[in-house]
């Protein structure tokens, strides 16, 4: 069931990073976004694919993780992400890329649980760096990193407490809580 999915569906961000993430999985993923919505079915997304340890290790160090988690740098080696996939806008097919991105991103995913992944769309990227390592030219637009690989954590979503704080947090048993505000809070009229 599309909830049940969408439940599952939370940004995981520590991985049992030994645990591969195969080239083809990658692809069926990608092949979900392919068939997704596109405004004006103009197609303009674009994929870079890593599944591969050294590829993986140039991605790292140009994504900002949980910045809400101020003493927490990212995962460590060991729980890093197995795959990326980078969606690209191409810039000579539309300038602007609307919700696609967003809308692909979360075709990935909801596949990526459907296949026992998690993931976590990252839209803090150091874009020119990630350019440079990966030589991606000019005319694509870095738009989102989606790390992927086997769930090393539990996330659970919290009802919004009185104070209104959205941020999450991790227990003392690394548990991550995401407050979520009321169903009746979010409809208007």
């Amino acid at each position: 069931m599309i909830r049940d999915l969408v439940l599952k569906n939370r940004s995981y961000r520590r991985f049992h990073q030994e645990v591969a993430v195969e080239l083809e999985t990658l692809r069926e993923l990608v092949d979900l976004a392919r068939l997704s919505a596109s405004g004006a079915n103009k197609q303009p997304l674009k994929y870079i694919l890593s599944c591969d340890a050294e590829k993986n290790a140039l991605i790292f160090p140009h994504l900002s993780w949980a910045t809400y988690l101020r003493d927490w740098p990212g995962p460590a080696e060991g729980e890093r992400p197995s795959a990326y996939i980078i969606i690209l806008g191409d810039t000579e097919i539309r300038p602007s890329f609307g919700c696609d991105h967003g809308i692909a991103a979360q075709s990935i995913l909801l596949g990526a649980v459907e296949k026992g992944l998690g993931g976590c769309i990252i839209g803090g990227v150091q874009k020119e760096g990630l350019r440079q390592a990966l030589g991606i030219p000019p005319r694509y637009e870095i738009l989102l990193v989606l790390a992927l690989g086997k769930p090393k954590e539990t996330v659970v979503i919290e009802p919004l407490g009185p104070d209104g704080d959205i941020r999450y947090w991790r227990d003392a048993q690394g548990v991550h809580h995401v407050p979520k505000r009321s169903l009746d809070e979010i409809i208007i009229g």
